[in-house]
């Protein structure tokens, strides 16, 4: 496969992974990733686990936001041997929290672990990079 297959493949994943989550389809957000998969928002200060404990969470506390739209740019392959891939993509999410007026956001990098499956690609490790917030939840 070609890396121009490869990494449209890969961002068509991840860009499924945005469409899930802001449209709070967790079953979509599921098939994003491995059974075994381990994720981690924990530099958002949110959740961190197995897929099951992290939909879990999200469907708790993700899904009171009246709305969010993640942004997935600059996707990078930064090694793949073909069945397996380690990827860097940025993301920008701006989101309306309960109750605020202003729009809160924030920024950073996805870190994902792939492996290519008879489904396709699937994140078996995720790790969110969040490197800036404004109007940060909780304050």
């Amino acid at each position: 496969m070609s890396q121009t297959a490869e990494i449209a493949e890969i961002t068509a994943l991840l860009n499924r992974y945005a469409r899930a989550v802001d449209s709070k389809d967790w079953e979509l957000y599921r098939s994003v990733f491995t059974a075994d998969a381990h994720i981690d928002y924990s530099s958002a200060g949110a959740v961190v686990g197995n897929r099951e404990e992290v939909v879990e969470w999200f469907a708790a506390n993700f899904g009171v936001l009246p709305w969010s739209m993640h942004y997935i740019t600059n996707v990078e392959i930064l090694d793949s041997d073909g069945d397996t891939a380690r990827v860097r993509a940025m993301f920008y999410n701006p989101m309306q929290l309960p109750g605020m007026a202003e729009t809160s956001a924030c920024g950073g990098y996805y870190h994902h672990e792939l492996v290519r499956t008879p489904d396709g690609w699937r994140s078996r490790n995720l790790r969110e990079e969040n490197i800036w917030f404004t109007n940060r939840p909780g304050g």
